[in-house]
């Protein structure tokens, strides 16, 4: 390195006395100093490694190179030095601030419309078989049994590839409402081994893989959908019949709407989240509430020689039983990876997501009512 690439003067407080001469390997000291009489020596300010000007290094080790400032003050001008200029950062722009978004309305996840259109319309034609003609009411028990079976063994098949024989279930299903009707338990109970006897029989005709998962969700099918609607049917038979199916449906009803009341407003702990996630305690309270409500307005109104406290423990039946019912289906429906059971009813699904409340619900109310004022 040549002298002249240093041209500061020397400035006090950098330089001090060496007592043993000349030092070896130091710097020159300026122009107007010689290295070898040079009696102070300046220490250089330690500077980054960076090559300066090419990068080629300098062979003097107590020489420092030119690779920029001295000083953490100083700044480099724009080529000085080899370094490469930089502009000055902008600020950047703050950014402008996004409205928060509008909180999301809890939504009942299916079309309320169609829903209680649909339902008032199934509950007129209900009301209308029941208090005109018994025999015409027995008819639609037997179709909803139908249909209710044709769904179920349907998505069996779609599902999990079980052939349940539907034309021996639909026959029974049938023959099982209305010999309820006609001969009580007894025929029930008759009709109900005649069908799982035939469903056994049916499924003979086809190759034997798969024959016992067959005739067993045949059999099943039978005693879910078809025996456990012959109990409304026997309701029917009573003196006032079409009053205690009608106790039957409207607590049925109560309950569900309470539940759905209740825990859309209020639910947060959830009852059975495997199973159910919309389920909530909360909403449990609710169809408890309105049931036994409701139950004891029916009992005390409605059922002959009924009183109002046997009112409170029909409803906390139904109510049970119905939230039991929806969360059997619930499994059922888990277990076949689906939402429905049919898309034949707008707002609600299929018969039997109609009937899942209902169907275990049948037996309760018919044997308490039987227990409280009779089966005349």
């Amino acid at each position: 390195m040549n002298d002249s690439s240093w041209g500061a003067p020397p400035q006090a407080g950098y330089w001090g006395p060496s007592e043993q001469g000349p030092v070896q390997g130091a710097a020159p000291a300026g122009p107007a100093y010689d290295a070898h009489n040079a009696q102070q020596t300046r220490p250089m300010p330690i500077v980054p490694d960076v090559p300066a000007h090419g990068g080629d290094q300098d062979d003097d080790r107590g020489a420092a190179r030119l690779s920029g400032p001295l000083f953490r003050d100083d700044t480099p001008s724009a080529g000085s030095l080899g370094a490469p200029s930089q502009k000055p950062q902008e600020p950047m722009p703050s950014p402008v601030p996004q409205p928060a978004p509008a909180p999301q309305k809890k939504s009942a996840g299916r079309d309320l419309g169609a829903a209680i259109g649909v339902g008032v319309g199934l509950g007129a034609v209900i009301v209308a078989s029941l208090f005109v003609v018994k025999a015409v009411f027995v008819g639609v028990i037997a179709v909803a049994v139908v249909v209710g079976l044709w769904e179920l063994t349907s998505r069996l098949e779609e599902r999990k590839g079980i052939k349940a024989p539907l034309v021996p279930l639909a026959v029974g299903g049938a023959a099982m409402v209305v010999s309820g009707y006609v001969r009580g338990a007894e025929g029930a109970w008759v009709a109900m081994a005649l069908t799982a006897l035939a469903v056994l029989v049916w499924r003979m005709t086809e190759p034997p893989e798969g024959y016992l998962k067959d005739v067993t969700a045949g059999v099943f099918a039978a005693f879910y959908v078809p025996f456990l609607a012959t109990f409304v049917a026997m309701m029917l038979t009573a003196d006032d019949g079409p009053r205690r199916v009608l106790t039957f449906l409207l607590l049925t009803v109560v309950s569900d709407t309470g539940a759905y009341a209740i825990g859309w407003r209020f639910g947060k702990h959830k009852l059975a989240p495997r199973i159910s996630p919309g389920k909530t305690r909360e909403g449990l309270f609710g169809a408890v509430t309105f049931a036994m409500v409701g139950g004891a307005l029916c009992m005390q109104y409605l059922i002959e020689d009924g009183t109002w406290w046997q009112g409170l423990i029909l409803g906390f039946a139904v109510a049970a039983t119905a939230t039991l019912g929806d969360l059997g289906e619930s499994m059922i429906k888990r277990d076949l990876g689906i939402k429905d059971m049919g898309t034949l009813l707008p707002g609600h699904g299929g018969i039997m997501d109609r009937l899942d409340s209902l169907l275990p619900t049948a037996p309760v109310v018919w044997l308490l009512l039987v227990l409280f004022v009779g089966s005349g």
